[in-house]
């Protein structure tokens, strides 16, 4: 391994302060490396992911630092990325490639007790998996490792941080209900309904994981820095940027993905037409999760987003802690990550994600559709006229509908 040219015991002492004392030195290199790529990388980076995936953290940076061939790279990688792709995706990360910047933020982890976690720990949540090349490399956690393992039973709560007296205490019924019930609260932090889901489930003494969309060292919103460190203490603090990395609206949008995939079910309890949640929403619905929407007042603003997902998008309407945890049953004969859920007779598992983004209302047009199942455009034209054929598809002048 040529890891930045760092000698192993200096990456050992760094990667030891923020893992496991039981690592052997593959490991060691695996987990420097992923810390690494979590700050060359912007969230979601679909060549990274790919890279990483196939070739392994460490040898995946090594390739980049030793200025690899993009042939060699392309050929390394099965052809999962085009030449062009991995010229431009080489040119995003170069700036990047610094060692400095990795031993800064591994440093910065250690001094605030935050911890490493990689797909290979017992921890890692299944969910984001189903991300498939955009999942994270790996994840900064701040708080209690057996928190952040309770995502198999965690639902999503999200809303406007603009929130109403109405939208508050839609929130905090639901969060201490369905912590009640044994759910896990998984949102972002943010003002307002994000927020209170967050408080209402620790005063119920229940568990809660915030999704920042920044370093876990620099608590964002700043306003909310007490209850973060209440989080912390109680429940866990993630994200898949390095210590001292900064949020941006990029990265609040990427953020959002994961807040989707690690739970089992996601409700929008309060959101504008433009709302950043209804974000959080559509990868829900990508990524095949069960999503619901709690209506509002027909002349509340703050409502129009749960409205037109409800209306356009197929989200369940739910106006209980009891509705909201009929979207995600927990039972002992429940498969653990929604991905293992059978597909509809007679439907592969292609099929079946296509047709879990097709509404039976609203016609979607074939891009709209590949980017809520990610599949590609040329999958979804081929399946698409497989399922007309079958009658379980119909193309509309304004896109496909679901039969």
């Amino acid at each position: 391994m040529t890891t930045f040219g760092l000698k192993n015991a200096e990456i050992a002492q760094h990667v030891r302060a923020v893992a496991r004392d039981d690592l052997d030195a593959d490991e060691l290199f695996d987990r420097f490396a992923r810390a690494a790529w979590t700050g060359i990388a912007e969230p979601g980076d679909r060549a990274a992911g790919v890279l990483v995936g196939m070739l392994g953290a460490a040898s995946a940076l090594d390739a980049v630092i030793a200025r690899t061939s993009v042939d060699a790279i392309v050929e390394r990688v099965r052809g999962e990325l085009t030449p062009m792709e991995t010229t431009e995706a080489i040119a995003r990360w170069q700036p990047r490639l610094q060692a400095r910047a990795t031993i800064i933020a591994l440093k910065q982890a250690a001094r605030y007790g935050v911890r490493l976690v990689v797909p290979s720990d017992t921890v890692w949540p299944a969910g984001l998996d189903d991300l498939g090349p955009h999942a994270p490399i790996a994840l900064w956690l701040r708080g209690n490792e057996s928190t952040l393992a309770t995502t198999q039973s965690s639902i999503a709560l999200v809303g406007a941080r603009a929130a109403t007296g109405y939208g508050e205490h839609v929130t905090m019924e639901a969060s201490a209900g369905l912590v009640d019930r044994g759910y896990t609260i998984v949102s972002g932090a943010a003002y307002g309904i994000d927020g209170m889901a967050h408080r209402a489930a620790l005063a119920s003494s229940g568990q809660t994981i915030a999704v920042l969309a920044g370093g876990v060292d620099r608590f964002y919103p700043s306003g909310h820095e007490a209850l973060l460190t209440r989080i912390v203490n109680d429940g866990a603090v993630v994200s898949e940027l390095p210590c001292g990395a900064a949020p941006t609206k990029w990265r609040f949008l990427q953020r959002n993905r994961l807040i989707a995939a690690m739970s089992l079910a996601t409700v929008v309890l309060e959101a504008g037409w433009r709302s950043g949640s209804l974000n959080t929403a559509g990868h829900a619905s990508a990524l095949g999760r069960p999503l619901g929407a709690v209506p509002g007042p027909v002349t509340s603003a703050a409502s129009s987003g749960c409205h037109r997902l409800i209306r356009e998008f197929d989200a369940i309407c739910v106006t209980s802690a009891e509705e909201m945890a009929e979207l995600a049953p927990l039972s002992e004969h429940r498969p653990t990550q929604a991905h293992t859920e059978v597909p509809l007779p007679g439907l592969d598992s292609d099929q079946a994600r296509l047709r879990d983004a097709m509404s039976n209302r609203a016609a979607r047009p074939v891009v709209d559709l590949a980017a809520r199942s990610g599949l590609s455009v040329a999958q979804v034209q081929s399946m698409l006229g497989t399922m007309e054929l079958e009658g379980r598809a119909a193309e509309r002048e304004a896109g496909w509908v679901r039969l």
